[in-house]
């Protein structure tokens, strides 16, 4: 462990900090914290930021509801730089965006045959905020959440039509289409792939089954 005096700032007093998803280890944005904010981020457990354009103190969320709890802080070799890895309560970018780095600038043809859950989400993202003409992405949103919601009921009993037919092939493909409709549906609740891993996170989800009871 070290002091925040043992930190290197700028000659503006300021050191960079990099967010991380805690869960996903995709980095979130890039902010700057001085030893004020650092020290309320540290004292609060959620992230605090200096703002250059502004030249004052903001905390992640205190407008937007979009907090973020501190999971861990660390500095480099030269501790002059710092990530930070938190649990998001919501989009990370002020665009509304799961993050602010979503716009590749270059991708190596090994990254470009790699896919995850996560570029996943991103594309469907991008197809809601921005549409697309010909896009059945686009084309559900545009039908709305009942329409999004249908496409999953029908997508989960082909799921089970095929998982109970035995064959594996057609399972994998059915479920593909449940996963991809699903995804659809978080984006449209603003739902992240963080929020689920977080609500698993919580529960013996191997051992136990936990039911949801409504609040009343």
């Amino acid at each position: 462990m070290i002091e925040i005096t043992q930190l290197k700032f700028d000659e503006n007093g300021l050191i960079p900090a990099v967010i991380v998803d805690f869960y996903t280890k995709k980095v979130l944005t890039l902010a700057y914290m001085n030893a004020e904010s650092l020290k309320i981020t540290i004292d609060e457990g959620r992230t605090c930021f200096y703002s250059r354009s502004r030249g004052k103190l903001w905390r992640k969320g205190e407008t937007s509801g979009n907090f973020q709890r501190v999971v861990s802080i660390k500095t480099d070799c030269d501790r002059d730089a710092l990530t930070v890895e938190v649990i998001r309560n919501g989009p990370a970018c002020h665009l509304g965006t799961d993050a602010c780095f979503n716009d590749f600038v270059w991708l190596s043809a090994k990254e470009r045959e790699e896919f995850s859950f996560d570029t996943l989400y991103g594309l469907i993202q991008d197809r809601k905020l921005n549409g697309k003409d010909g896009s059945y992405t686009s084309y559900l949103f545009e039908q709305g959440t009942d329409k999004i919601l249908k496409k999953v009921g029908e997508e989960c009993t082909e799921v089970i039509i095929a998982g109970k037919g035995g064959d594996r092939a057609e399972t994998i493909f059915e479920i593909a289409d449940l996963a991809y409709h699903l995804s659809v549906l978080m984006v449209n609740m603003d739902i992240s792939c963080s929020d689920i891993l977080g609500e698993l996170s919580k529960r013996r989800v191997v051992d136990k089954k936990v039911k949801q009871r409504k609040m009343q």
